[in-house]
């Protein structure tokens, strides 16, 4: 009898481990494809400018627009994971981010690009709808292990966007980009959201009350606070050097074309790579010994990326260094933000949003300062807002 029991026990737990395991599979590949839109805009820049008869740097602004606007809809649906039910959330924001993809590639000028994008980039918040889901059903000690399977992802689909966008924007124009992203968008979406266990969500108040209570959840949790503040600089140094990197690649300094620049994206594969290790160091040594690691590595690569703006090797190293940086953080950071309070949706709301703020706002200064100071003054802005972390 103990031995049925027992075997009965493992027949019963082995296709339970197995369906949760495949749907955080599905999960990340569709957080690949969903944070992907956030960034098309960035490597497709010059292809953008020279079809609407302008230069690179200016419409540079549309690539801060995408990060204005996912700030925007992490404030306004992501608080709603504590409080709707997911699958029909995320069925309709899959949805809405495929119709605003659709616009851009019919645009006819840089505003209704832009407004576009920023629609688009609104309704891509299907990611931080599905992590505090994963950290919720995950084991307390591979909690951070499950959520930096997400968090690789969304960095392989970061790189996706650059890589694949550049390749395929040169080859056949950067409307193809975003059709194919609103394709993707509608099957993988559409696909987690049927996937998505059944939930019985109770409302005790009024729908948009997690959007109300961000800042009081702010304030009762010094641990959030400092993961925001600790993860906007980290973001925001990431954000300025990255998106204005096509315009260093693509100007005078290396004449590269869109495609080959796009390539250069394949360095932030290194996230990927590194997303599982930071997940396994933070669940043995805590959170606190993996961000202080990630600060000092994002550190050593502003003065390499500096040095970049001349020598290629030193673009190479710094590229690998700050996405490593940079995951190891966001890992530390958001397993913080999703196990510090009762209501992680929201908790994690305010992550994001800190680190989203900063990343728009330092990317849309190094736009100005490249067109200023050159690739020397978006170094500038990326040291300053590591500081500010």
């Amino acid at each position: 009898m103990p031995t049925a029991t027992l075997t009965t026990g493992r027949s019963t737990e082995t296709p339970a481990r197995n369906a949760s395991s495949l749907l955080l599979v599905l999960i990340a590949v569709c957080t690949a494809v969903t944070a992907a839109n956030i960034y098309l805009a960035a490597p497709l820049l010059p292809l953008i400018a020279r079809d609407f008869g302008s230069t690179p740097s200016a419409v540079a602004w549309v690539a801060s627009v995408a990060q204005f606007g996912y700030a925007f809809g992490l404030l306004v649906f992501a608080p709603l994971g504590d409080s709707v039910n997911r699958r029909r959330l995320v069925a309709a924001l899959s949805l809405v981010t495929t119709a605003a993809l659709t616009a851009a590639a019919l645009a006819t000028g840089t505003t209704a690009l832009a407004a576009a994008v920023l629609v688009a980039s609104a309704a891509t918040v299907v990611p931080q709808l599905l992590v505090p889901l994963v950290a919720q059903r995950a084991p307390a000690d591979r909690r951070a292990r499950h959520v930096a399977a997400v968090i690789a992802g969304l960095f392989t689909g970061i790189v996706a966007a650059r890589v694949l966008g550049g390749l395929i924007g040169q080859a056949y124009g950067w409307r193809v980009v975003f059709v194919g992203a609103a394709a993707l968008t509608a099957v993988l979406g559409l696909a987690t959201a049927y996937a998505l266990p059944a939930e019985r969500v109770r409302r005790s108040g009024p729908l948009f009350s997690g959007l109300t209570a961000l800042p009081s959840v702010v304030r009762r949790s010094p641990d959030l606070w400092r993961a925001c503040v600790r993860q906007a600089g980290m973001y925001g140094a990431w954000s300025a050097l990255w998106t204005s990197l096509a315009l260093l690649l693509t100007g005078p300094s290396y004449g590269l074309s869109t495609a080959t620049a796009g390539l250069f994206g394949l360095f932030g594969l290194a996230a990927s790579v590194v997303a599982p290790l930071a997940g396994g160091f933070v669940d043995r040594f805590g959170a606190a010994k993996v961000v202080r690691s990630a600060y000092l590595l994002a550190a050593v690569s502003v003065p390499l990326f500096w040095l970049g703006g001349h020598a290629l090797w030193a673009l190479f190293v710094a590229a690998i260094a700050v996405h490593a940086a940079l995951v190891a953080s966001h890992v530390a950071n958001q397993t913080v933000a999703l196990t510090t309070t009762s209501t992680p949706a929201t908790a994690n709301t305010a992550y994001v949003v800190a680190g989203f703020a900063g990343g728009a706002t330092a990317s849309a200064l190094a736009a100005s300062a490249f067109g200023w100071w050159g690739w020397g003054g978006v170094c500038a802005v990326a040291g300053l807002w590591l500081g500010l972390g």
